[in-house]
């Protein structure tokens, strides 16, 4: 069994909980949304047999999206019963600050060549942004996918054409999602030189220690000067564990990139 603790923790298990449920629902979703999209196609058939037929698929992918909108009000009351007053404009905090402009455009000059990286804290400009893309998304997603699952109540309230603005605003607020997840921030989590083979953050709840003493110097030192430094360090998962996390993260990578794939070779052959 290891000793040393060469990892620092990052995520409670609540936390990984809540990320773990919106990876399954986000992918029940793309599949089964992609399946009645392309329904035309060979890919799109096959996609919508695996819940059944293309009906089936509708149902699947309605309830899921209702879960995953409860599950988005559970996140909510879970913040606020989290949030520091004193802490919640700090560097632990994910709420985005002037900071992060800042460390954007010298991120890109590092990236060019001519400036120094910035010296992040605990939460990068990135993760601040895919943190908060959740929010706009469920937002837009949801109440456009509210009004196509429940079409006779909607239409109280507003004009039949507004259906159709809702199906179009649910597509493209989709695809960009999807887009984003499956390629951006799967790339981002894991095939970074200092995350690959992968990030097991959001699995194990810890990050490696030397990789964070690279990129998130100013966090490191915070951490030392409050004296919390030592309690956050932990061990190494166990191999099994490991093996696992590796198993069913590269499968979620798997079947997205599946997705997207399959979406572009035969976006021509989508009757719209």
């Amino acid at each position: 069994m290891m000793t040393n603790k060469n990892r620092i923790k990052r995520f409670t298990p609540v936390q990984r909980l809540f990320h773990v449920l919106l990876m399954l629902s986000f992918m029940v979703l793309g599949a089964s949304g992609l399946s009645r999209l392309y329904i035309n196609t060979g890919w799109g058939k096959w996609l919508a047999g695996l819940f059944g037929g293309y009906e089936s698929a509708l149902l699947v992918h309605t309830y899921t999206g209702i879960f995953l909108i409860t599950g988005f009000f559970v996140h909510i009351l879970y913040l606020m019963a989290k949030i520091n007053p004193k802490t919640i404009i700090g560097p632990d905090s994910l709420l985005p600050r002037g900071e992060d402009i800042k460390q954007f455009f010298s991120h890109i000059g590092w990236f060019l060549g001519f400036r120094e990286s910035p010296r992040f804290d605990r939460w990068g400009y990135w993760e601040k942004f895919d943190y908060w893309a959740v929010f706009w998304g469920m937002v837009i997603i949801g109440i456009t996918g509210l009004i196509m699952a429940y079409p006779l109540v909607a239409t109280r309230y507003m004009p039949g054409w507004g259906l159709n603005v809702a199906l179009w605003v649910h597509r493209i607020e989709a695809f960009l999602a999807m887009a984003h997840v499956f390629i951006i921030h799967f790339f981002i989590a894991h095939l970074r030189r200092h995350n690959f083979p992968m990030d097991r953050a959001m699995f194990e709840g810890s990050t490696d220690l030397e990789a964070v003493r690279s990129e998130k110097p100013a966090w490191i030192d915070r951490l030392k000067k409050q004296g919390d430094y030592e309690n956050l360090l932990v061990r190494e998962s166990q191999p099994q564990q490991k093996a696992i996390f590796f198993v069913f993260g590269y499968i979620m990578v798997a079947i997205g990139l599946f997705l997207i794939a399959g979406a572009l070779v035969n976006w021509q052959r989508v009757i719209w």
